[in-house]
């Protein structure tokens, strides 16, 4: 059985937010109780509406979102990162966001390139963003991470033909609009291949943003393998198949 209970609101979070009124982040979050703490922490000091999605997380994750979060939902079970963020945007429609913004848990992101993200959409730009490490800048970045999403980007132009220069970044923004028409079905790491697909078939300008990747050893073995990159693969072409 899976399912999500109801948020539980923190009158803690931080009632000072810099991101325009309706901007909510979303942070899926599995087993990332040495990380999530320092990531919302900073959260908090940009934005009111922080959203947790805990993904069935078997160590402290949860109790310490409540600290930081204003909302922290959470699967009965670990279900994925893709499953994760389609409650978090649920929620937050439900809400009544006006931008929806998706975050990382590991501590790869800044919150700087938050603002860069949004903009453009607040002010009637694009309707969605995407941010690209290769634009911008990664912080000690393995040659062999490195070789495995520049296969991933050529792989997405061949099947997807769409040209991007980073296909599986967690940071993205999405205007309202937009995430109304997001319906993410590949509740593990095949979601960002299969976003790629619907930004193309909404036919919504997107706009790609210079954003910074900070590698760490904790980020590096959280981040997929080969074996990983190989079954996402699978789960993608299995989901393209059976759509």
């Amino acid at each position: 059985m899976s399912g999500v209970v109801r948020p539980t609101r923190n009158n803690e979070a931080s009632p000072w937010g810099v991101l325009p009124s309706g901007t909510f982040v979303i942070v899926p979050a599995y087993n990332e109780a040495r990380t999530i703490g320092a990531v919302l922490s900073a959260l908090t000091g940009i934005c009111t509406d922080l959203v947790v999605v805990d993904d069935g997380s078997r160590d402290e994750t949860p109790a310490i979102a409540r600290r930081y979060a204003p909302y922290v939902l959470r699967h009965m079970i670990n279900r994925g990162q893709g499953a994760a963020l389609q409650t978090g945007i649920e929620f937050a429609l439900q809400r009544g966001a006006k931008i929806i913004v998706t975050f990382d848990a590991d501590g790869q992101h800044s919150v700087r390139d938050i603002d860069a993200l949004v903009q453009p959409i607040a002010g009637g730009e694009c309707e969605i963003t995407l941010g690209s490490r290769f634009l911008g800048r990664t912080m000690r970045m393995p040659l062999p991470r490195r070789m495995m999403l520049k296969a991933a980007i050529l792989f997405t132009q061949i099947l997807s033909q769409v040209k991007l220069t980073d296909t599986h970044n967690g940071l993205r923004a999405f205007s309202r609009r937009s995430a109304e028409r997001i319906v993410i079905t590949n509740d593990r790491m095949a979601h960002a291949s299969e976003l790629i697909d619907i930004i193309r078939d909404l036919h919504m300008p997107f706009r790609e943003v210079p954003v910074k990747i900070r590698y760490t050893k904790y980020s590096l073995a959280k981040g997929q393998s080969m074996r990983g990159a190989t079954r996402v693969l699978f789960d993608y072409v299995v989901g393209r198949v059976t759509s």
